[in-house]
């Protein structure tokens, strides 16, 4: 299988990989961080702002693949606390229509670049 890559303009990578794959009839979004931005700012610093944020990159690279989110079918919540958990989902559901997409939020130790939220994403292709 020869990989299609997606990268946007505006969002930065924190190693060697690409922010979009297409694998045939998903496209898997790599996971996002406020810190994944070109310019961060230092109102990212709460979890709300954050969460925010990370959502804006992912909208960035969906723009380069022509998908939305209504195409979300899975996602993947990151915290480094679980105190974090209500402020994530209170900005979570205002970027997804009911039914929402399957999800598996964990904490973690630490994120890349000091983040406290990382989410990623896979699409059905419409």
């Amino acid at each position: 299988m020869v990989r299609k890559a997606f990268t946007a303009p505006n969002v930065s990578s924190s190693g060697p990989y690409s922010h979009a794959i297409d694998a045939g009839d998903f496209y898997y979004f790599s996971g996002q961080t406020a810190k994944n931005a070109v310019q961060v700012t230092e109102d990212n610093r709460e979890i709300a702002a954050q969460t925010e944020k990370c959502f804006e990159n992912i909208q960035y690279v969906m723009n380069e693949v022509g998908v939305t989110m209504d195409d979300v079918v899975k996602v993947n919540v990151y915290l480094t606390g679980m105190k974090y958990f209500a402020e994530m989902n209170a900005v979570y559901e205002t970027k997804f229509a009911k039914p929402f997409p399957a999800r598996t939020c964990v904490a973690v130790y630490e994120l890349p670049l000091g983040a406290d939220v990382e989410i990623e994403v896979i699409v059905k292709k419409p």
